[in-house]
């Protein structure tokens, strides 16, 4: 191509040297830096970035794999976009993202709500647009619940309840937007483990779930770069951070004194898949496996917050259980919302 030739076709588009960046071809491609990453996503999320680059941006990113600096990079733009940071007190950061096809019931947030009646402050945030099971915000009304409209209400709820649950469209409709674009591409790509980690409150600690294990050491990676202060991540039922009494399960600690590892026993080996009611759970009136998966999910998060030893775990989670009182929760939800 002659000069004259590249003159009239234009200057080149400022978000393309990020494409080649990652493109050029074996042996002359690399991953982007944590601040190119960053202001490539920012962009994206601006509207600085033309749809036909939006969807080469993010298979290649998911074609080369997760990068734990580009991955960083990702997470600052998208929490400076999405306004994350401090509000009000939060014990613990709760990911929602899961998307498997074997899921049911969401009995994790059933240990989230244990913890909050406990006086543990809990931020849930997530979106559940591909999975098989029931997606948080379906299961909230079940329990008298609502999810949060923006991040304000989220604040609100945590500050008088103890519990929120704020979707990603409320929280960053562009996110969501990026997100959503599995149904179009085909393919989870690499914004759902940004979403994961965004902490919009700052919660110093978080306990994450994913579901093929080689995304465990990313996460870990990323919030090391990230700064966070603790991280507890599995590989749980459906890629959420829940634990499944019948088996064993590792679990796998970012703290101040570096990562570790947690073998986790089973709580009720050779149980079946829960198939008891949510709210007959919640209010005691069904028990077996399902009663299980909350319990031993309530140690994930006692553990993720460094509240109690891991062989202290399990006990504390039945006590909290017991004490998790019988008042009903829409009128708690009323009282936050009037």
């Amino acid at each position: 191509m002659s000069n004259s030739d590249a003159d009239a076709e234009g200057p080149e588009h400022p978000f393309a040297p990020y494409l080649r960046t990652l493109g050029r071809g074996p042996g002359r491609s690399r991953a982007l830096t944590r601040e190119e990453a960053g202001d490539a996503l920012r962009m994206v999320l601006t509207g600085a970035a033309d749809p036909h680059q939006i969807g080469a941006f993010l298979l290649l990113l998911r074609y080369r794999g997760e990068d734990i600096h580009e991955i960083a990079g990702l997470v600052d733009a998208a929490r400076e976009v999405a306004g994350c940071g401090p509000g009000p007190r939060v014990d613990l950061d709760w990911p929602s993202y899961g998307a498997g096809r074997t899921r049911g019931e969401p009995w994790f947030l059933l240990a989230a709500l244990a913890l909050a009646r406990a006086g543990f402050r809990v931020a849930m945030h997530g979106s559940n647009a591909f999975t098989a099971g029931v997606p948080v915000a379906h299961a909230l009304p079940q329990l008298g619940l609502r999810a949060a409209r923006d991040r304000d209400d989220a604040a609100a709820l945590i500050a008088t309840t103890g519990f929120a649950y704020l979707p990603l469209a409320a929280m960053d409709a562009g996110l969501d937007r990026l997100l959503m674009l599995r149904a179009l591409l085909g393919l989870r790509s690499p914004i759902n483990t940004v979403a994961r980690l965004l902490n919009p409150f700052d919660a110093p600690a978080s306990v994450d779930g994913v579901f093929h294990p080689p995304y465990i050491a990313v996460h870990l990676g990323a919030s090391e770069l990230l700064g966070r202060h603790r991280l507890l991540v599995v590989k749980g039922g459906g890629g959420e951070a829940e634990r499944n009494p019948s088996k064993p399960m590792m679990a796998h600690l970012l703290s101040a004194a570096g990562r570790s590892e947690l073998e986790l026993p089973a709580l009720l080996p050779g149980a079946g898949r829960p198939a008891e009611a949510l709210q007959a759970v919640w209010t005691g009136e069904a028990e077996g496996s399902a009663q299980a998966a909350v319990l031993a999910t309530i140690a994930l998060g006692l553990l993720a917050i460094g509240a109690v030893p891991p062989d202290r775990a399990d006990a504390e989670a039945l006590a909290i259980w017991r004490n998790r009182g019988v008042r009903a929760l829409p009128r708690v939800q009323r009282a936050a919302t009037a």
